[in-house]
């Protein structure tokens, strides 16, 4: 219980920050920094107790590699949808009623977007929180952090910058993006998730 408490915790602060960062003043560079920072903190915060993912697509590609247990999968993907559920309720608290402007991304760009920084996101976790030769270490949360900042300046403009489906679930009900794209995210983050599983099995055929 206390990994799932964990994962709703994360993904809870993860799509909070998003939501006032990008709807409550932020700007500039302020939320792509302010959201890795945020992921970062809480993955060193938990990740001993659950992992840190926060992201469905990161625990189907954790279980893909073998390091999550299968009767974990649904329940991390359920705290991980409360969490994100609560923080977008918090953040519609927070603007009682303001009007939000949603992002309305071209459908091509924004797969390719959200599905290589989605791959790109989940290749840096099991490489640097799951591998063999990185194990033990204390980077990982910074590396995790940085992937999604850097996702987030890189193609943030092109798809809305989520690499995550909870993530999509909470910037729908914000309403940052249209509930009518957010198939956008779930096909490319869950297919990006599962082809870095692969290349990681892959390139790592002796890391079980």
């Amino acid at each position: 219980m206390n990994k799932y408490l964990t994962e709703l915790i994360g993904t809870f602060f993860l799509v909070l920050t998003i939501g006032c960062t990008v709807l409550l003043g932020g700007a500039g560079v302020i939320p792509p920094i302010a959201i890795g920072a945020a992921l970062m903190v809480m993955i060193f915060a938990g990740g001993h107790i659950s992992g840190g993912h926060y992201n469905p697509a990161v625990t189907l590609g954790v279980f893909l590699r073998g390091k999550c247990p299968a009767g974990d999968v649904v329940p991390y993907w359920i705290s991980q949808l409360i969490g994100a559920a609560l923080a977008a309720t918090a953040v519609k608290f927070f603007l009682a009623g303001g009007p939000v402007g949603a992002i309305a991304p071209k459908m091509m760009p924004a797969l390719l977007a959200e599905f290589l920084f989605t791959f790109a996101l989940v290749y840096v976790v099991l490489n640097t929180a799951t591998a063999k030769g990185t194990a033990n270490n204390s980077f990982y949360g910074l590396a995790i952090g940085m992937t999604v900042m850097t996702g987030a300046f890189a193609v943030g403009s092109i798809s809305g910058g989520a690499f995550n489906p909870a993530v999509a679930v909470g910037i729908s009900m914000m309403g940052i993006s249209p509930w009518a794209n957010i198939w956008i995210y779930l096909v490319a983050n869950f297919v990006g998730g599962a082809v870095a599983a692969g290349v990681f099995k892959f390139a790592n055929p002796g890391d079980n």
